[in-house]
């Protein structure tokens, strides 16, 4: 089922989870296929969470991991927090340990987020990155997913990252979880070629219908007309929206 939730946004619902993580990992293989011809590479842009992880065990899983040309995949995240690469949070060590360092990527193409610096330091570091690597060219790929509150990426509800204009990645004070997380900005996010949220699970049922009938909530501002927000949701998840 696909409904047009209006000029931003499409709801996707391809079955229950099994079968909508199959459409997650088809999405991710087509869409590198697609920018690899045309431009000669992926530029990706990763969330953490749970179903990315299952995501990337299915991607590097011996019977998958040849649809995607590794080597000319670069991996961003959109996403991480103050941490460094073997923290148990670390959005990179999930990716990697999920199997995404198995698969034969370059290194110098694993653009992490040194999250174990000064948080304004490393926000800044990754802005540059990511100009140096893609230059005026938009991520091919934004993965999101959507929190208990409706915050997406690390743009929390009621924090001054959701106003940043100029900047695409920064430093997020979230005063609620008492931390500062690195985070792309709606700036960056909004102009990708692709943008797709995963949502899974009945815990997710309510704040999916609250984020999609409204503009009240941080993923609710992801999409525009141009380039239009996916929302890949399976039937426990999108049971409200029926």
């Amino acid at each position: 089922m696909e409904t047009v939730i209006d000029e931003r946004r499409i709801l996707s619902v391809p079955g229950d989870f099994n079968e909508t993580i199959g459409i997650c990992v088809l999405h991710f293989v087509q869409h590198s296929m697609v920018a690899i011809k045309d431009h000669g590479f992926f530029y990706v842009a990763l969330s953490g969470g749970s179903t990315p992880k299952v995501l990337f065990e299915v991607l590097s899983a011996p019977e998958f991991k040849d649809m995607v040309d590794w080597k000319h995949v670069h991996l961003f995240w959109s996403d991480e927090r103050a941490v460094g690469p073997e923290h148990p949070d670390s959005n990179y060590k999930m990716a990697m340990d999920a199997g995404l360092a198995r698969v034969g990527i370059p290194k110098n193409q694993i653009h992490r987020v040194a999250g174990e610096n000064d948080a304004l330091k490393a926000a800044a570091d990754y802005e540059k990155k990511i100009s140096a690597v893609l230059g005026s060219r938009p991520f091919d790929l934004v993965m999101l997913g959507m929190g208990e509150d409706g915050h997406t990426a690390s743009l929390f509800p009621n924090t001054k990252g959701l106003d940043e204009k100029d900047r695409i990645f920064i430093a997020n004070n979230v005063p609620q979880k008492d931390t500062v997380r690195l985070t792309m900005t709606y700036k960056v996010i909004n102009s990708a070629k692709n943008i797709v949220f995963y949502v899974l699970g009945e815990s997710k049922q309510e704040m999916l219908k609250k984020v999609l009938s409204s503009n009240d909530y941080p993923a609710s501002r992801v999409g525009t007309a141009e380039h239009k927000a996916l929302w890949l949701a399976d039937s426990a998840a999108a049971k409200l929206m029926e």
